[in-house]
This record gives C-alpha cells, structure tokens and sequence, in this order.
C-alpha cells in the first residue's frame, strides 16, 4: 500500500503535504455481524446494553465555537452560537457493572444538533491512541482473548502471541495502566484519535487530531482514595460537578505537520504540535437514571458536518457497520445502560 498524502494549509496558509501511514495487513474488513458476535464471545453479552462502553449515562450540553474554529472549517458547528449536545459518559467494556475505581478507558461520546437537520457524531476516549490499528487487528485481538469454555479465562499463550505479532495493541493498555484513576468523568482529557480535516470557506484546509480538555484540569485520584470511593462514584459525582457549573472543555486541535500519521489511531500526534481551540463545550444537565436522549444513538464517527472530513483510517471507517448492527440488537432486547 502506497503512503498517502494529504494537501493541507497550516494555520499560516503555508501549503504542506501529510504523509500517512503504510499498513502491512490487507484491509479487507472483518464481516460487521462477525465482529460484533466476536465482542460479544470475548467480552460476554448483556441484553440491552451497548457491546462496548455499557455502563454509562446520559447528559445534554451545549457548544459555541471559536473564531479560530471559524476560521479553519465553514461548518456551522462554529457559528458562534450555542449548539445544543446530546452527550454519553460510559466507562469502557461490555460489563454494565464495570468499576469506576478502576485505570481503564473513559468514553466522552457527543451528538452535535446542528442547523438544517445536520448532526456531527464522536466517539472519544480517555487515551490519545486506540486499542488496534485496524479491524482486521481488533478482530484478531478479541478472538486471542476469548475465554476458553472449560476454563473460563483467555489462553495466556494466544493472548502473548498476538500481541508479540501486534505490539500495537499494548499502547493504550499501557497509557491507562500509567495514569492514576480519573476523579470525573469531567476531569480528564478525551481523545478523537483519528486523523480530521478541516475545511473553510476558501477552500483551505487544516489537517490534525482533536481533544477535548477539562477547562477546570485534568483532576485524578491516588490509589487509596479511588479504593476509597468504591465501583459507583462516577454517575453522582457528575451530577453534583454539573449542577454546580464545572463540567466544561475546551474543543482543542492538534495541528499535523508533514510526514505526521494520520491513518493509525494507535499512533498520536507527536508532542509540542501546535494547538488551537475551536469552542467550548459545557455540561449543563445529567440524566437521574438510566434514561436519556443518548440512549439509542449511536455516535458514530463518520457522522460529519459539512466542512469536516476523516482521514482515510481502516480503524475510523469501519465503525460505521458494526455499530449499526449492536444497535439493531440493542433495540431488540430493549436498551439499557
């Protein structure tokens, strides 16, 4: 596969080109109902709730856009006025009962409501690199950590030899495990992880990769007191942080320069790119239960505005499918969350 290229404008105008990344695995993607049966052996199946990142709750918001926003994308995310947010805070896995105490993902998912029945969709996490390169390697690290009928548990043996073959598939256990545990779900960065482009009204574009960072800080817990909290403080202490007005981030982006991988979202940017915000988005309600407007949406990524495009990354482009399906079965059993 040949490397590809970008043709992008700095924040300057100075025209660069952005060298992808050049995968060695084919890209024929996994069947989707596959893939999602494949979730669902390895990580177990619970009626109702979503395949990954279960355990959650809904929130609505709202964002109003920069001018630097403005100035690099027409889309109307950056008018300036505020954008109401559907908004879904979930930790990561299949569990439903998974422990907030624990160094694992976060999930900040969000739908933009735009002007003219336009909707921008987002799946971003608590790392700035995704679990796999491509499906093809997320396939075949679920199917390597399937547990074994008769033990119950993963071959240790399969689970090493994937991952000597796939090293890319350390990073972000690694990242999680060299963190402290989040104290919020609005106290710690979200990552896009993909590669975006940005395209104003003169045609110009702008290439990077988002965040979105607590305006407040990043705020975490010691060992001691995330113990000390227990498996269920993340839901109410949410509540309280938004109902006293400090559940807000800034929409950051970090601005790829030439030969940066945009293609591989277990690749980030490197550090000390630099970085512009494009708005703020604030938390302003938190659902009391299980109930809310994110409840059967799906959050796709590939789900733009006008004036906002993705990177020709396998991991982003196959979201779509799998996604859809999970839904359709979710609906069946009756969401939850």
């Amino acid at each position: 596969m040949k490397p590809i290229k970008f043709t992008c404008l700095a924040i300057s105008i100075l025209s660069i080109g952005i060298s992808g990344f050049a995968s060695n695995v084919a890209l024929a993607d996994p069947d989707p109902i596959s893939m999602v049966n494949q979730f669902e052996m390895t990580a177990g199946k619970f009626e109702g709730f979503r395949r990954s990142g279960a355990k959650g709750v809904c929130a609505t918001g709202e964002f109003v856009g920069s001018p630097e926003g403005k100035n690099i994308s027409s889309s109307s995310a950056f008018s300036g006025n505020a954008i109401p947010v559907i908004v879904r805070f979930s930790v990561g896995g299949a569990n439903p009962k998974a422990a907030d105490n624990t160094k694992t993902q976060r999930n900040l998912a969000l739908q933009f409501n735009l002007p003219n029945n336009e909707f921008w969709q987002m799946g971003n996490i608590s790392a700035p690199v995704f679990g796999s390169a491509t499906p093809e390697q997320l396939f075949g690290r679920l199917q390597s950590s399937q547990p074994d009928p008769t033990t119950k548990t993963a071959d240790p043996a399969k689970v090493k030899a994937f991952a000597d073959a796939n090293p890319a598939v350390l990073l972000q256990g690694k990242y999680f495990a060299s963190k402290p545990v989040p104290a919020s779900y609005a106290s710690t960065n979200y990552w896009g992880v993909h590669g975006f482009g940005f395209t104003n009204a003169n045609n110009e574009k702008v290439w990077g990769k988002w965040v979105f960072e607590p305006v407040d800080g990043v705020q975490t817990l010691s060992d001691e007191d995330a113990k000390s909290k227990g498996p269920n403080f993340l839901f109410d202490e949410l509540r309280q942080r938004v109902a006293s007005g400090k559940a807000s981030f800034n929409f950051n982006l970090e601005i790829a320069q030439a030969g940066d991988v945009l293609d591989n979202a277990t690749v980030p940017l490197p550090e000390g790119r630099k970085k512009i915000t494009l708005g703020v988005l604030k938390v302003v309600s938190v659902s009391a239960d299980g109930t809310g407007p994110c409840l059967s949406i799906t959050f796709d990524p590939n789900i733009m505005p006008k004036g906002v495009e993705g990177a020709p990354d396998p991991m982003l482009r196959a979201r779509t499918a799998p996604y859809a399906i999970s839904l359709g079965r979710r609906i069946t059993e009756g969401s939850k969350q």
